[in-house]
């Protein structure tokens, strides 16, 4: 964290910087990160934790916050924390009089391979998960791997499930090298290196180099980009239908089990497909099922305001291979009856 200061001036000189952090991570970092700048130049905002407070109301508060502390257009926002942050703050400075640059300082794994990276800003509303947003790359990322040493293993383990996506959809051997790992990490979490070492410093640059690649050639995501939501069309109606207690990693891990049987039951993937995505999955010590007390229908119900569906039918991004996905001709994403989805999600 100690150069955080000097990169944020470098790639973003502003006449005031707010910092936007949540409950959990201000008193842990939100003061280093605020001594590195001159008396008067940072202004600290913080939201309470959760995913909860991903809403338009919490993005009023803050913008009224800014404008009572009288930021101008010559300010811009600095986001410290996980994806809710991330996203949030981005948000917040995409429409703050009409954009102000926002600088992302990543806390969590899922994070900082996937939330800080590509632009993506939103807040969730009752019908869904971010489906109020603008596309508003940051103008810097800085990725610290010794952060993730204070947080929690629920929430390291929930990140691998980005960490994995990213294997399914673009490189097998990566996939290979994470579930030959990721059990040894998750146990050496909280130990000196452990989640900062050699090992997991590689997962995380190359799960940010094929995000990265991605994006780069897809920044408003009208194509290629799609393959990045393999996941998470389930993964975020089970997200919703959970009222929020899984965390997104947790959701997406589901997500990605199911429509990789959805994939091979259409007859699109490769056989034993699946079954490799599962396996990498419980390695990480993810879930790969819906939980007991779920419905199938209530999932249906909450993909249907679900921002990738097109002409009232659901379209998936959905994998031919491990390293490879379908729908190059169609878009990058396959369309898939209601009937296949509830024999999958039964």
């Amino acid at each position: 964290m100690s150069g955080v200061g000097g990169r944020v001036r470098d790639l973003v000189p502003a006449h005031r910087y707010a910092l936007i952090t949540d409950s959990n991570i201000q008193p842990l970092y939100a003061g280093q990160v605020r001594s590195q700048f001159e008396s008067g130049t940072l202004e600290i905002l913080t939201i309470p934790a959760g995913e909860t407070n991903k809403t338009r109301e919490t993005w009023s508060r803050l913008t009224d916050q800014m404008l009572a502390k009288k930021f101008g257009r010559d300010s811009a926002v600095i986001a410290l924390g996980g994806g809710v942050v991330g996203d949030l703050a981005g948000f917040v400075a995409a429409t703050y009089m009409r954009g102000v640059p926002v600088f992302q300082v990543p806390t969590t794994l899922v994070a900082m391979v996937d939330a800080s990276i590509g632009g993506k800003t939103a807040v969730d509303t009752p019908a869904g998960k971010n489906l109020v947003g603008v596309f508003h790359p940051p103008a810097g990322v800085v990725i610290d791997p010794q952060l993730l040493a204070t947080l929690p293993l629920r929430e390291l383990r929930a990140g691998f499930a980005e960490v994995i996506k990213h294997g399914v959809i673009a490189d097998e051997a990566y996939l290979r090298q994470v579930a030959s790992g990721v059990s040894r990490l998750l146990s050496e979490h909280g130990s000196a290196g452990g989640s900062s070492g050699d090992s997991m410093v590689s997962l995380i640059v190359r799960s940010v180099e094929i995000k990265a690649d991605v994006v780069s050639r897809d920044e408003r995501e009208e194509g290629l980009r799609k393959v990045l939501n393999f996941g998470h069309t389930i993964g975020h109606a089970v997200e919703m239908v959970s009222g929020f207690s899984l965390l997104h990693g947790e959701a997406v891990a589901i997500g990605m089990a199911l429509e990789s049987k959805l994939a091979e039951q259409i007859g699109l993937a490769q056989t034993g497909t699946a079954a490799t995505v599962a396996r990498t999955l419980q390695a990480a010590g993810l879930p790969t099922a819906l939980p007991p007390d779920f419905e199938g229908e209530a999932v249906m119900e909450a993909m249907q305001s679900d921002k990738k569906g097109r002409s009232g039918k659901t379209r998936f991004a959905l994998p031919v291979r491990i390293g490879a996905m379908a729908g190059e001709d169609t878009g990058w994403t396959v369309s898939v009856g209601d009937d296949q989805l509830r024999e999958v999600l039964a």
